[in-house]
């Protein structure tokens, strides 16, 4: 329903809205991470990385836009945004720290969203073919995330959203009580959103 409803002249993103039974305003009920969709996102992303020597050549045969360490972030001091991700190797997060920590928040690189790394080319690799996606529950206890486009099989669509949900079970916080899948909904960016059963799809994912 989701493909036929999606009637805009560009290739609609399909996304999913999990209500997640948590209060991420307690430390202990966060739930965040990344995992690999088999069939990607669909979307190709502009990543930079801080990284020298071999790890700084492993992430340009890997595909990374920019690399850099001391120059890249005197760029990004002086105002360059030009990136979707960035990411670093361990030994350059202290530097990155003092220098961007409250320049660049959020989206600095981080051991928890898997953007700090030592296998830096394999991590490129997986962003830059749309596979690896991080999710991360908001405010409302919701996670909000992409899928593919309206333009894969429905076939491809279902594994990566199963993919997906199994992801979240697996990174239940033992602290979460009760139902932890309360809701379900699926759209694409233009289009209206359909209801699944919270319960049925986690059961499923569970199976699969």
């Amino acid at each position: 329903m989701v493909k036929k409803t999606a009637n805009a002249k560009f290739n609609e993103t399909v996304e999913v809205a999990i209500r997640l039974g948590v209060d991420p305003r307690h430390g202990d009920q966060m739930v965040r991470g990344t995992t690999n969709l088999p069939h990607g996102t669909g979307k190709v992303r502009r990543v930079a990385v801080f990284a020298k020597g071999d790890k700084a050549e492993e992430a340009l045969a890997a595909g990374a836009d920019v690399v850099g360490d001391a120059d890249l972030i005197t760029r990004i001091q002086q105002g360059w945004r030009e990136f979707d991700l960035l990411m670093a190797t361990p030994d350059l997060m202290p530097q990155i720290g003092r220098a961007l920590g409250r320049t660049l928040g959020p989206r600095m690189p981080s051991p928890r969203s898997g953007t700090v790394t030592n296998d830096i080319g394999k991590v490129v690799r997986d962003v830059k073919s749309a596979s690896r996606v991080e999710y991360r529950v908001e405010r409302a206890g919701i996670v909000h995330m992409p899928i593919g486009k309206v333009n894969f099989t429905t076939d491809q669509l279902v594994e990566n959203f199963y993919v997906l949900l199994n992801a979240l079970l697996k990174a239940r916080p033992s602290a979460a009580k009760g139902r932890y899948v309360k809701a379900v909904s699926i759209s694409s960016t233009m289009g209206p959103g359909f209801q699944i059963d919270g319960q049925k799809a986690q059961s499923t994912a569970e199976k699969l």
